[in-house]
């Protein structure tokens, strides 16, 4: 498999206009002809009215912790009192998704939040090294993660089928036998039987009820990829796609995706290639946020004469 189309995400320690709040908070959305081949034009969107009120508004109190922020807390996971949550698009997940975040990811530079705040019932950020153990249900989870085993979104199906509740125990040939110390840990919480019944009949066809992205730079990466908790999930590899990001890593390739990127495009080709339904835009909006700072961002650039 190549390392020049990881899921691996990427959203710190990358290069991108400094001063960007103050920078967008004069701009206005304009549409520059550079734009003409933004792949985030043809998303099926809710209304940004709500953020563009916000940026013209400027940084806002957190409900919850009052530290002044522009759109969202990134350390509450909710959207400022400029920001009615009412006026922010809320996606439906067909299944539950887990990101591990590396302790060393700074969250202000982060999409993994757009995540939790436009799909807050389906997705759960941890902090590494503070991630729930796996062993047990990885007969019905995944990880993101290129590598030599792993395989395509559409042949998620048939590799799932061997794992079973029978052979949880993987390579470990004495189930019995004393567990391995641990790292700091948390039990996943109990999700609640609406959530699994609105998407229970969508995955009739495949066994995989979570995914985990993890939310590092490639050079962060090992030490989560390799703690055991994590040995014997099916890894998955996206397909080649190029990032938007405007942290892009200096010196790596631009298929290297954002956390928020990884996790839509995925969705994209489970939803075509594992469900079988036709794609409607379903998860367009878990790039609400992102698009829309994408916009301001590139619109910054212009007008410093930077495009």
């Amino acid at each position: 498999m190549s390392l020049n189309s990881p899921a691996l995400l990427h959203d710190e320690n990358s290069q991108g206009p400094k001063g960007n709040t103050e920078c967008l908070e004069g701009l206005e959305l304009q549409t520059p002809a550079s734009f003409q081949d933004n792949p985030l034009q043809q998303l099926q969107l809710a209304s940004q009215e709500v953020l563009e009120k916000a940026k013209r508004s400027g940084r806002s109190k957190c409900p919850r912790c009052s530290s002044s922020r522009m759109f969202y807390c990134y350390t509450c996971f909710v959207p400022v009192e400029t920001v009615p949550t009412k006026e922010i698009p809320t996606v439906k997940l067909p299944l539950k998704i887990d990101i591990i975040k590396h302790p060393n990811e700074t969250d202000g530079k982060s999409t993994a939040v757009h995540a939790k705040l436009l799909a807050p019932d389906d997705v759960t950020i941890y902090k590494y090294p503070c991630i729930p153990e796996y062993e047990e249900k990885r007969h019905e989870i995944a990880l993101i993660f290129p590598g030599p085993n792993s395989v395509a979104v559409k042949d998620i199906a048939s590799h799932l089928q061997k794992y079973s509740k029978k052979g949880v125990c993987g390579n470990h040939d004495d189930c019995s036998g004393e567990p391995f110390l641990k790292q700091a840990k948390i039990e996943p919480k109990e999700e609640t039987n609406l959530n699994e019944c609105v998407s229970s009949n969508r995955n009739e066809g495949t066994s995989l009820k979570k995914i985990i992205f993890i939310d590092s730079t490639w050079n962060q990466t090992n030490k989560i990829i390799t703690d055991e908790r994590l040995q014997g999930l099916l890894q998955i590899e996206l397909k080649t796609r190029k990032t938007c990001f405007w942290r892009h890593q200096k010196g790596k390739p631009d298929t290297y995706l954002s956390t928020i990127e990884a996790i839509y495009y995925f969705l994209v080709d489970y939803h075509q290639e594992v469900l079988k339904e036709t794609y409607q835009g379903q998860y367009d909006n878990l790039l609400f946020f992102f698009s829309f700072m994408y916009t301001l961002i590139k619109n910054a650039k212009c007008c410093a004469g930077k495009e």
